[in-house]
């Protein structure tokens, strides 16, 4: 059975892109690696239990500057930025946050990014990992409006935990302690250009800090950690333990191009009765007309040993030994005591209490179909 001290590791190599922070993970005992946004994502430092606790418990400093922005501006930059994505954005203020959907011309999801409207036509789009900035330069290519599409020298990172709050009083004025969840400010730090958000893949209280000088990563890393230290603050990878009980979707492994929101239940960010077009729209109406054949449910796995992540990309579903879907995602939570995880299922198996059979590598485990998100549904937490 292979372990996570068995897999294999990710080479360093100059095609690869680093971080403003990656000397800093270095430095601070990053264990492992993986690659998003063609650039180096570390992934945990003690071990993911490990750093899920000082997550929960604490605050933790983590590397996304692999979120790498894509910025929407020029005249027609409101218009063209309707256009990629399916929310409509009249409903968002400047200073505000969206999560929203980019979808293609059948709906498929090409990526689930966090918005920030910086200016009446001035957009950051914060990526999941899929290749938007090419998307959005080819569509504006034929849009026919005047926009700039490029990706700006800007680089997050995410300070998250019960105890972000007293770090980011440490950092800065009470005005960022005054943000509504997924608002935002531009402002400094000693000098450094920053955009602070209420925002972060965890759901936990936390803030994301957008430095606009990749020159002055290792600055601001070390900045957060000296205000962090009396409150106990680690640096950690993602924590697929915490974003999963939160029923936080992964790009890649949960969403893909071939599902659209409807199936994997983000539908509430389509809006259809905007005036606007977007692309993708027409595909939407009539997949919402029509319904969905398949659904991503959440799942309670009842495993005799625990399972291992599979180097597959997922493991059959079936009921009554028919296949009926596949597995998405799954792991192992403390607080709950349990294996929770994600699968995409038809329609017709999708109900609360479905009993399923995972075949795993290890061989099979049952399972039965529960309601997510497994925890804090109406994210009290974070909004907190």
């Amino acid at each position: 059975m292979m372990t996570n001290d068995d897999a294999p590791r990710v080479m360093f190599n100059s095609r690869i892109r680093r971080s403003p922070y990656f000397a800093a993970t270095r430095r601070y005992g990053a264990k492992a690696y993986s690659t998003y946004n063609h650039m180096f994502l570390p992934t945990y430092y003690e071990d993911p239990v490990a750093d899920y606790w000082k997550l929960i418990n604490d605050v933790a400093l983590w590397d996304v500057g692999v979120e790498r922005q894509v910025e929407i501006t020029g005249p027609d930059a409101f218009a063209f930025t309707n256009l990629l994505t399916s929310r409509d954005l009249t409903q968002c203020a400047v200073g505000q946050c969206k999560y929203v959907v980019i979808t293609a011309e059948d709906g498929g999801i090409i990526n689930d990014p966090v918005l920030l409207r910086l200016g009446e036509n001035h957009f950051w789009l914060s990526l999941s990992d899929s290749d938007v900035l090419l998307w959005a330069k080819g569509l504006a290519v034929h849009a026919g409006m005047d926009v700039q599409v490029r990706e700006p020298d800007v680089s997050p990172v995410q300070v998250q935990g019960p105890k972000s709050k007293q770090v980011m009083q440490a950092l800065f004025d009470d005005r960022v302690l005054e943000l509504a969840y997924y608002e935002f400010v531009e402002t400094e730090l000693n000098g450094m250009p920053v955009v602070v958000a209420r925002t972060g893949w965890t759901a936990e209280v936390g803030y994301e800090i957008y430095l606009r000088d990749g020159g002055r990563g290792d600055e601001l890393w070390e900045t957060v950690m000296a205000a962090g230290k009396p409150y106990n603050i680690a640096p950690t990878g993602p924590s697929h333990i915490r974003r999963m009980e939160a029923g936080i979707l992964n790009y890649g492994n949960d969403i893909t191009l071939e599902d659209n929101p409807y199936q994997v239940g983000l539908g509430w960010l389509v809006d259809l009765d905007q005036e606007a077009d977007f692309v993708g729209k027409a595909a939407l109406q009539r997949i919402k007309a029509e319904g969905v054949t398949r659904n991503l449910v959440g799942v309670e796995i009842h495993d005799t040993q625990p399972l291992v992540p599979n180097e597959e990309p997922s493991w059959p579903v079936s009921r009554d030994g028919k296949r009926i879907g596949n597995l998405r995602s799954f792991v192992y939570s403390p607080r709950l005591e349990k294996t929770i995880g994600y699968a995409m299922v038809s329609i017709e198996h999708a109900n609360l209490g479905t009993q399923l059979t995972i075949e795993s590598s290890d061989g099979e485990a049952e399972a039965i179909v529960i309601k997510k998100p497994f925890m804090d549904p109406k994210k009290d937490v974070p909004k907190s």
